[in-house]
């Protein structure tokens, strides 16, 4: 299945602090830019039509590989291989300075819409617009050990299997098993093929997705500490900053992991205007399951 969005000749290679972000850049270079970002365990693929989408109607698109994915490097070795929130946010901010975007939508879902709302939470003043799938998408570490409903904790499983040393084992020998079972029960009524999945199943042999997908489900539950250099940024987190750029959340009504959010109670989380949308029919996977909608989404904010 080919793609204009993921020819070779899209593809740039970004040098930042931490990393060299590999990503696919399409579009008028004088367009209003857009920054995608996908989550865990999917790559760029998840972005495809909607990026052909928005770079038809004028959009400077960027769709990078989260670190830990694909092509995407760590500069030094001696880098520790954090998958913690702060991390995933300098990675994206790291990215819009490294292009000169100038205050890009950006939208994601996952750990891509988590750097996202964390860059439009402290940084409101480089971005133009977040598209949010899931909701207020920043974790509240402090309030990790408060037990969910038994039925949310029977869909993190994941999660807790990743704290011990069998999960990370799992993880290593079985990626690509374990991340089909996780898109079957997180997006039930998504018909994905084999084709759609073995598209993006790569993308988990990079050398450090194991390192950087345990620490990320550790760290969050304050299981093992963050790079030092992200202290101060955690601790603004764990005040739950406001977002004050322009939002629109989007909810997969069929999301097999996450109940559809509350309007209501994702007010006081949002200063700027923000609209909820919810997608019938749609997991949690909306920039796949549903890319006119996500496309359409970034395009509101662009006006």
């Amino acid at each position: 299945m080919s793609s204009a969005l993921l020819s070779p000749a899209t593809r740039s290679d970004i040098a930042t602090r931490d990393l060299v972000i590999a990503c696919h850049i399409a579009g008028p270079a004088d367009g209003p830019a857009a920054v995608l970002c996908h989550g865990f365990p999917y790559d760029v693929h998840a972005m495809v039509a909607a990026g052909e989408r928005l770079a038809t109607g004028g959009w400077r698109v960027v769709v990078p590989y989260m670190r830990g994915y694909g092509p995407t490097r760590f500069r030094d070795t001696a880098t520790l291989r954090s998958g913690q929130q702060a991390a995933l946010a300098h990675d994206l901010l790291a990215l819009i300075d490294a292009l000169g975007l100038d205050r890009p939508v950006v939208a994601g879902f996952d750990w891509g819409g988590r750097a996202a709302c964390i860059v439009a939470a402290l940084w409101p003043e480089r971005v133009g617009g977040l598209v949010s799938c899931g909701g207020y998408n920043i974790q509240n570490i402090a309030t990790a050990d408060t037990p969910l409903a038994p039925e949310q904790e029977a869909r993190l499983w994941y999660q807790f299997y990743f704290h011990g040393a069998r999960g990370r084992a799992g993880l290593r020998d079985n990626r690509a098993r374990l991340a089909r079972l996780l898109w079957s029960q997180w997006s039930p009524t998504w018909r994905f093929d084999d084709a759609v999945f073995h598209q993006t199943a790569p993308a988990f042999d990079n050398p450090d997705f194991v390192d950087v997908v345990i620490h990320s489900y550790r760290h969050r539950f304050g299981l093992v500490a963050g790079d030092s250099r992200f202290e101060a940024t955690e601790a603004a987190l764990a005040e739950q900053p406001v977002i004050e750029a322009p939002a629109i959340v989007l909810d997969g009504a069929a999301s097999g992991l996450f109940e559809v959010t509350d309007t209501a109670g994702l007010a006081p989380h949002f200063s700027a205007p923000f609209e909820h949308r919810v997608l019938p029919g749609v997991g949690h996977n909306p920039p796949q399951e549903a890319p006119a909608a996500f496309a359409d989404a970034v395009m509101a904010l662009g006006g």
